[in-house]
């Protein structure tokens, strides 16, 4: 402080010409410093840099981007501001040296810091938590370790962190004293925490204000605590969270009702609560390159008879413009996209009636029970319409690591392209075919375990996630006598900060399906419907290849105009394949897959806070395991370049990817003009690959980030 009076003293004694001249900071760089990056000193001083447009000298003289001028007061201050800082984080020999250069308008400011050896502790002392907390666990999880600078912030938040342990073990007023002997010349400090715990406690009454509607009973059965329990602080924040999960309250406060003593053995809870509305109506409108325009509306009565449960009516249309019965014609234009996607031609919809039951069973699960009517479809796969229940519970609704356990009865018709049929199930007539489309019953039990500690949902820097999904559908859990299998995939992803702007990334999904053999059209086969199959390729997943593109995949040619497929001579022969006029290609999807994805995010110069650069490495590919008509094997490596504009509804991602490898092979099929029939034109066909480098670079388009 003394150093800072000092500065404020001398002020004064800058020439005030000196004080107005406006001279623009061109350059704010720190030299030296090791133990306290960039960010943190240039958050802690006053000078700061202008923006990158007006300090680049090849765009500056346009005159655009923010401009921050030179104080020269606070940049006298600013030199004890960052002694300070380094003195309270353990270097007490710190030396900060400035070099300026000073043009007439402009500034080029640099920070030579010189840290020297820091204050190390030397001796850490933990009193008054023997027998109530385990003391070399504790010692663990402390901020300030023995043997590291002793930096103070570090130090309070140990005895901070010494607290939050006691209030979680019963003891609601703990405080801790805090001493430290530093001494400088020897470079060592010794640090004394002593806990004074007080007594153990117990919940008393808990008080329940505010109400008007709610019922007293719906609050209580919603928290996690009790009369008689062991007071626990973390419950009274898990309490607070569950009500706030209700979205029956615009405010929740749980809190002990008067102050806590060292003496008290029973403390008493207060709920205070603000009801908000009753109902509510939500609605959206948007625009996708698959899905053409789509809608969405919904409508929610919360405390629905009682208990704190809601009821949700949503609807959503897409296709609108492109599918009957709304085809305006937009397919040619606004909404263009492949005509070869037999899902396109028909609305999309979903009508579902949902409703959740909170505190099922106990505070911490969550029940539901859905009915829903939908027409759903996966870009150029399948198309699904079905009319289904879904009954399940989520245990652990609030926790970490929340597990749910769900069964599934719908009756309807799953539809494929016949390439699809024809070459996974060998039944390649058309008669034969309805069949398989036939309306049937489908039945799954589900169980999921996932975990989610990511930073932020729209574009996570930090953290993980992690999903295991498993699947049975039989004839014993009701399911139609085709529909017999097991389904398991896993995904984990983790988000590395890099500095403070750059994010390392990465995303491992795994999945397989272990089919039951049925008898179909006189033979063995392995059948799980195209809804339930595993496909990859597309913005989220391997991106050099398009919507669903990777893995297994049928060709199918139908034009006779040129010699007809006994004669390929009379087709175009490009690279040394040929190029059919009418070449359609049919997505099989696969029984296995594996994806891995590893990206790079980093700030760009230009608006680093709006625009970020990344570099990503996709790699993955699906499998049919067991057919020996699919030549697809080994893995798909495309590595490319994006840019990511920060938006408040998430980044909007723009990607490049390089895939050097083509289509991937399948079989060629000829469609029979009069029957419609399929025969096996040729078992390995791969249509012609790109010779132009340029032309092997596949462009996505997405909303969020991929993964």
């Amino acid at each position: 402080m003394a150093l800072l009076a000092a500065v404020s003293l001398a002020a004064p004694t800058v020439p005030l010409a000196a004080q107005l001249e406006q001279r623009v900071v061109r350059q704010l760089s720190f030299e030296g410093n090791h133990a306290i990056d960039d960010y943190t000193l240039a958050s802690a001083i006053a000078t700061s840099n202008s923006a990158w447009l007006a300090r680049a000298w090849w765009v500056r003289w346009i005159g655009l981007g923010e401009k921050r001028y030179l104080d020269e007061i606070e940049f006298r201050r600013d030199v004890v501001r960052l002694l300070l800082l380094y003195r309270q984080s353990g270097y007490m020999r710190v030396r900060i040296d400035t070099l300026v250069r000073r043009t007439d308008d402009a500034a080029y400011i640099t920070f030579r810091i010189t840290e020297g050896p820091p204050v190390r502790v030397t001796r850490m002392t933990i009193t008054g938590v023997d027998g109530i907390l385990d003391t070399a666990a504790l010692r663990d999880a402390l901020p300030l370790q023995l043997g590291a600078p002793f930096n103070r912030f570090l130090f309070q938040a140990s005895a901070d962190t010494i607290v939050a342990w006691l209030q979680n073990r019963g003891h609601p007023a703990a405080d801790v004293l805090r001493n430290f002997d530093s001494n400088a010349d020897s470079l060592t400090a010794t640090v004394e925490l002593d806990a004074e715990p007080g007594d153990l406690a117990r919940i008393g009454a808990i008080e329940v204000r505010g109400l008007r509607r709610v019922d007293t009973q719906t609050v209580l059965h919603a928290i996690p605590i009790h009369p008689a329990d062991l007071f626990r602080q973390d419950q009274i924040y898990e309490s607070q969270r569950n009500l706030y999960g209700l979205g029956l309250f615009n405010s929740v406060n749980v809190s002990l009702a008067d102050s806590a003593s060292p003496d008290d053995s029973i403390v008493n809870v207060a709920v205070r609560l603000a009801e908000g509305p009753r109902h509510a109506i939500r609605g959206g409108i948007g625009y996708g390159s698959v899905d053409c325009f789509r809608s969405q509306a919904g409508w929610s009565a919360l405390d629905f008879l009682g208990g704190g449960r809601s009821l949700n009516l949503d609807g959503s249309v897409s296709k609108l413009g492109v599918g009957h019965p709304a085809d305006l014609g937009l397919a040619d234009n606004l909404c263009r996209y492949d005509k070869g996607d037999f899902t396109s031609d028909t609305l999309n919809y979903s009508l579902a009636a949902s409703l959740f039951q909170p505190s099922f069973l106990s505070s911490r699960n969550t029940g539901n029970l859905t009915v829903v009517a939908e027409r759903r479809s996966e870009y150029n796969a399948y198309v699904r319409q079905d009319v289904g229940v879904n009954v399940g519970v989520v245990f652990n609704a609030h926790r970490d690591v929340p597990v749910s356990l769900s069964y599934g009865f719908s009756v309807g018709r799953t539809g494929a392209k016949p390439a699809s049929y024809c070459q996974l199930f060998l039944v390649c007539a058309e008669s034969d075919q309805g069949f398989l489309a036939n309306p049937r019953r489908f039945a799954a039990l589900t169980a999921t375990v996932s975990r989610n500690d990511v930073n932020s949902i729209l574009d996570p820097s930090q953290g993980s996630q992690f999903t295991l999904t498993v699947s049975h559908a039989s004839r014993i859990v009701g399911s139609d006598p085709f529909y017999e299998f097991n389904r398991g995939e896993v995904e984990l992803a983790q988000y590395v900060p890099l500095g403070r702007t750059g994010v390392f990334a990465w995303r491992v999904r795994g999945g397989v399906i272990l089919p039951q053999r049925i008898t179909l059209s006189g033979q063995s086969a392995q059948f799980v419907p195209p809804d339930q199959r595993f496909y990859a390729g597309g913005p989220n997943s391997v991106r050099g290849y398009g919507r669903n593109d990777l893995g297994p995949t049928g060709y199918v040619v139908n034009d006779t105009t040129k010699g007809g497929p006994s004669d390929p001579n009379g087709y175009q022969v490009v690279n040394g394949d040929t190029l059919y006029p009418t070449l359609q290609a049919a997505p099989i999807g696969g029984n296995a897959v594996f994806v891995v994805n590893a990206e790079l995010r980093f700030a760009t110069p230009l608006l680093p806070d709006r625009m970020r650069l990344a570099l990503f490495a996709d790699l993955g590919e699906v499998w049919e395991r067991g057919d020996t008509l699919s030549p697809v094997t080994g893995l798909r490596f495309t590595p490319g370049v994006g840019l990511r504009f920060v938006t408040p509804l998430g980044p909007i991602r723009l990607d490049a990817a390089y895939q050097g490898y083509g289509s991937e092979a399948g079989v060629l099929y000829f469609v029979d003009p009069t029957t419609k029939s399929l025969s096996v034109y040729r078992k390995r066909y791969q249509p012609p690959t790109p010779s132009s480098f340029w032309q092997r670079w596949t462009l996505q388009f997405a909303v969020g980030q991929a993964f």
